[in-house]
């Protein structure tokens, strides 16, 4: 007889509750406060990990009330259980849990710039408190130093006072160091937690255990065994109405900095030595620091034209709204790094992410050389190692093997699992293990000032450079810029295809060498 639950309704955690907490959610209206935050303390809440005097104060601009704020979000979380697109899609909402998150909800209208809101939070917090600054980024400074003047970041004796700070943190060197600087000024490093939410996907926080904890993988995690390292973040969907941040971002700003620089810190990083968050922390700052300048003959960027989603026909990025028609923004970053360190020496790191993509894929890949001796010689194709982190959680690795018959003929194998086969996968929005890490003062998964301005500093050359730099278009619904191949046809090398369809079937690139299917090798 099965033992699962009835519902998707998460089954208590063996992690300890955290402690007794007040949240404060400055953007208490907000999207991500209704799609990310809520469904996150929702699923907390059924693990048992919130403490039975945990509350949750949301402060906004927008008039509300508590019971008014309550209604709204139950509503929103009603919505989610018809709504499968949404990373939280219960089959239902499971009344004890909600009304142990609902009836801590407590809602105060506010001015973010003015005094008087901190003044009035000031009189209504004790005790432990974490402040989310769930709103645009160009509050961050202003909220923390009215949080610093109000005197509510002094941390007393066995309680504290924490800051999670959500991206972009800043939009280039200067402005990170500069809001570095405000922080700082305010308050203690150990107090900031700048979040970057593909932390908190499993898959990616598996790649420490993967890599030092098993010995058949970490002596060959190295440049001896290793041919090259590709990262793709790929979306299908275009900017959905949000123009206006997109036009002075893009795609290079949005997501290289952040998202897929912890991925490849987190494949590129040496052993920290322990679990300690700044042992963690540090060797990333050092995978960030060792990054060369990137010359832009090793960038591209593109920007998606008009063409086909899903069969069904999709505007250029320069007719959405709010985007000039002239706009040279990039909607896709296609990367080539370099590490200089021992262990990457000459091994280069492909890095790609996009929007209106063939399909929706966020996976870490890595491929291997071909055997330095063997009988079969040049007819092997390089074993891939992929590590799936979105919407599949997983990991393959394909390999050669000997086809049944009389004659020595090799076929690809895939060796695959996904975690959902082993392990009981309670729903998550990635956000669950940052809040409660936040809670517990488990710093590992969130970035430090060092890091935030290593990452910036990596990527400067190229904004600099990328000013007035034309565009390279690619249609909806393509793999991207015909450039972005050549970038890695330059090494003899190829990408895997986003099509997961193609994927399944074996068609993959292996890199460096030629395409590579199911069919026979002699």
């Amino acid at each position: 007889m099965s033992t699962e639950p009835a519902s998707d309704t998460p089954p208590p955690s063996d992690s300890p509750q955290a402690p007794p907490c007040t949240l404060v959610i400055f953007g208490a209206s907000g999207d991500l406060t209704k799609r990310l935050l809520m469904p996150a303390l929702y699923n907390l809440a059924a693990g048992k990990l919130l403490a039975e005097d945990f509350r949750i104060i949301g402060v906004d601009h927008n008039e509300n009330t508590d019971d008014g704020w309550r209604r709204d979000l139950t509503e929103t979380l009603q919505s989610f259980t018809q709504d499968h697109t949404s990373e939280f899609h219960p089959d239902r909402i499971d009344d004890a849990v909600w009304g142990f998150v609902r009836e801590r909800l407590h809602f105060r209208h506010g001015d973010f710039s003015q005094a008087a809101t901190f003044e009035g939070l000031a009189d209504a917090l004790t005790g432990n408190v974490v402040f989310y600054l769930a709103v645009s980024a160009r509050f961050f400074g202003p909220i923390v130093e009215q949080l610093g003047k109000a005197g509510l970041l002094k941390q007393g004796e066995g309680a504290f006072r924490r800051v999670v700070v959500e991206k972009p943190f800043g939009n280039d060197l200067a402005s990170a160091k500069a809001l570095n600087a405000t922080l700082l000024a305010q308050g203690d490093e150990g107090q900031f937690f700048r979040i970057d939410h593909f932390l908190g996907k499993e898959t990616v926080q598996s790649i420490l255990a993967l890599r030092f904890a098993n010995g058949l993988l970490e002596p060959a995690w190295r440049a001896g065994s290793i041919a090259a390292v590709e990262i793709t973040a790929a979306e299908t969907i275009g900017v959905e109405g949000r123009g206006a941040f997109y036009e002075p971002t893009g795609a290079l700003r949005d997501m290289v900095p952040n998202h897929l620089f912890q991925l490849l810190c987190m494949v590129a990083m040496e052993s920290p030595g322990s679990l300690d968050a700044e042992a963690v922390r540090d060797a990333k700052v050092r995978v960030l620091a060792a990054i060369r300048p990137i010359p832009p003959e090793d960038a591209v960027r593109g920007q998606y034209a008009a063409g086909t989603e899903f069969g069904k026909a999709v505007p250029a990025y320069r007719d959405e709204p709010n985007v000039a028609a002239d706009s040279k923004t990039e909607t896709y970053v296609a990367l080539k790094l370099t590490i200089d360190t021992p262990r990457w020496d000459g091994v280069p790191f492909y890095l790609r992410t996009g929007k209106r993509l063939t399909d929706r894929v966020t996976e870490i890949a890595v491929h291997f050389r071909r055997p330095a001796a063997s009988p079969f010689g040049a007819d092997t194709t390089p074993d891939t190692l992929r590590l799936r982190i979105d919407p599949e959680q997983g990991l393959s690795l394909d390999l050669n093997a000997k086809r049944p018959g009389p004659e020595m003929r090799l076929g690809r194998v895939v060796a695959a699992f996904e975690y959902g086969d082993f392990f009981h996968e309670t729903p998550s929005v990635g956000y669950e293990t940052l809040l409660y890490d936040c809670m517990t003062g488990d710093a590992t998964l969130f970035q430090r000032a060092d890091g935030i301005e290593a990452a910036w500093a990596a990527v400067e050359p190229l904004l600099q450079a990328w000013r007035d730099a034309p565009v390279a278009f690619y249609a909806a619904g393509s793999d991207g810029p015909e450039a972005a191949a050549d970038l890695v046809a330059r090494d003899g090398n190829a990408w895997l295809p986003l099509d997961a369809a193609a994927s399944a079937r074996g068609e993959t690139a292996s890199a460096p060498g030629k395409s590579a299917s199911a069919s026979d090798k002699h």
